[in-house]
């Protein structure tokens, strides 16, 4: 199982692990020194599409001692819109190339024709080969960077040393999580069972009956969730995974890698055909994006932890057939017991940085018009809620825009008497002064002049507030 998993991509965590494990299950007799693998798949533990894993594994003396694998959002997979994250996407296909699993290196050769087919065939080919093949090659090298680093330890330990450090690990972080649950399981007056739902914009729940046992195990069982959707907001298995686990970490207090031995106590239960067990041609852009942080928001409402931070990413794509662009955008973080959100961050599944404005507008027809905080829009309470952002893009050629988001329609909730954060709002102000309120999500064609107004929501507030 997973040893370590760097914490900067919360969505990833739980994941990453059931990628290497899928490829494992696929080629296990196969697999040869000089190997490497590639897989973005949502049933070979992939989240969406854009994020493609490199699998390198580590061979010493002759066989596997461990497997090294990293993780990117590719900026442009091909699909039916530029930046790989459709609003309207029904169907798998039309978010890009869906790879299973394919030998990106074959005993040290690096198959680019085969790779270039792959990423140019289906719906729409990658607006970006160039870019998508210098990234793979990074995530190949940033692998070889573990796997030299790996094999430079086991040389100065010994494999056996190693290995038992390695699962010393996982166990301290399995002894961790039962310690957290217990805790919990006494706070609540020994009550087993805790319960918490809250709706996607359309109104699909996503809901969790939460049971805790005595010797700390737990049962985190989702199957009341809502049925699979038409739209893109379906959530593959791996996203919950990482969700839970992402929960875990975060209501630990003590100083614990990431790592498999985290959810060795917790069993996770998804219904087939539901928005997080979706079936394997559903489209699934916005569930790594936008229902992954759904699924954090009501497991933290279960726990009483912190109110609802903004919910949402906020994706944001632009391009045409040349190139396609791709950002997400902070907001407020949810309030807690005895603190105030963060305004302008990014929250729980995501932690991904925007483009400096210098070469956002040096590198793309467009210019930022506002960045700024969105004041007020934090719930209020006996601990504020952060504040959300306002993002106002001008755009100075035509081009094929889309805008991927949540909490437009249910706000972040309050805890503890706290109120609700702001809704989110996205505007399409055209050229002359028309204004266009464009929903939650929606897809549409810009002219010169035309400018894009993004306000993301504010954080829950906490507890009553004092007057």
């Amino acid at each position: 199982g997973l040893v370590s998993n760097a914490p900067h991509q919360p969505v990833h965590l739980g994941s990453m692990g059931e990628a290497v494990k899928a490829q494992i299950r696929l080629h296990e007799n196969r697999i040869q020194e000089g190997d490497v693998w590639l897989s973005n798949h949502p049933l070979a533990g992939g989240t969406h599409l854009p994020d493609m894993t490199v699998i390198t594994p580590v061979f010493r003396r002759g066989r596997i001692v461990f497997y090294v694998a990293s993780r990117g959002h590719h900026a442009d997979i091909g699909g039916i819109s530029p930046g790989s994250m459709p609003a309207f996407s029904r169907r798998l296909e039309e978010e890009g190339a869906a790879i299973r699993s394919f030998l990106l290196v074959e005993q040290g050769v690096f198959q680019e024709q085969a790779l270039t087919a792959l990423l140019t065939g289906g719906v729409t080919g990658t607006r970006a080969l160039e870019d998508n093949i210098s990234d793979l090659k990074a995530q190949m090298a940033a692998n070889q960077r573990g796997i030299d680093l790996l094999l430079e330890m086991i040389d100065h330990y010994s494999l056996a040393t190693v290995h038992a450090y390695m699962r010393y690990i996982q166990e301290s972080g399995e002894a961790a999580v039962r310690r957290l649950l217990q805790e919990i399981r006494i706070q609540r007056g020994g009550s087993r069972e805790l319960l918490a739902s809250e709706p996607m914009d359309d109104g699909t729940p996503v809901a969790l009956k939460l049971r805790i046992h005595e010797d700390g195990r737990a049962v985190f069982d989702f199957s009341e969730s809502g049925r699979q959707v038409a739209g893109n907001c379906n959530a593959p298995v791996a996203v919950t995974h990482s969700a839970v686990l992402y929960c875990l970490r975060c209501l630990v207090h003590s100083d614990i890698p990431l790592n498999q031995g985290c959810l060795n106590p917790v069993e996770i239960r998804l219904k087939p055909g539901t928005l997080l067990c979706p079936s394997e041609h559903a489209a699934v852009a916005g569930g790594n994006v936008l229902t992954s942080q759904r699924v954090t928001d009501v497991v933290f409402k279960a726990f009483g932890a912190a109110a609802a931070s903004q919910g949402c990413m906020n994706n944001l794509t632009f391009g045409d057939s040349a190139f396609g662009y791709y950002e997400t955008i902070g907001g407020g973080a949810g309030a807690g017991p005895d603190w105030h959100g963060a305004s302008g961050v990014h929250t729980h599944m995501t932690n991904t940085r925007i483009t400096d404005p210098e070469v956002l507008e040096k590198r793309y027809p467009v210019l930022l018009r506002e960045f700024a905080i969105r004041k007020g829009s934090g719930g209020q309470g006996r601990f504020r809620g952060g504040d959300g952002l306002v993002r106002e893009i001008e755009f100075l050629k035509p081009l094929k825009a889309a805008i991927l988001s949540e909490r437009r329609v249910h706000p972040p909730y309050g805890l503890a008497g706290g109120q609700t954060g702001a809704l989110g709002e996205n505007w399409l102000i055209q050229k002359d002064g028309t204004s266009i309120n464009l929903g939650g999500k929606n897809e549409f064609a810009v002219e010169p002049g035309d400018r894009l107004r993004i306000l993301t929501p504010g954080g829950g507030g906490y507890g009553k507030k004092d007057f």
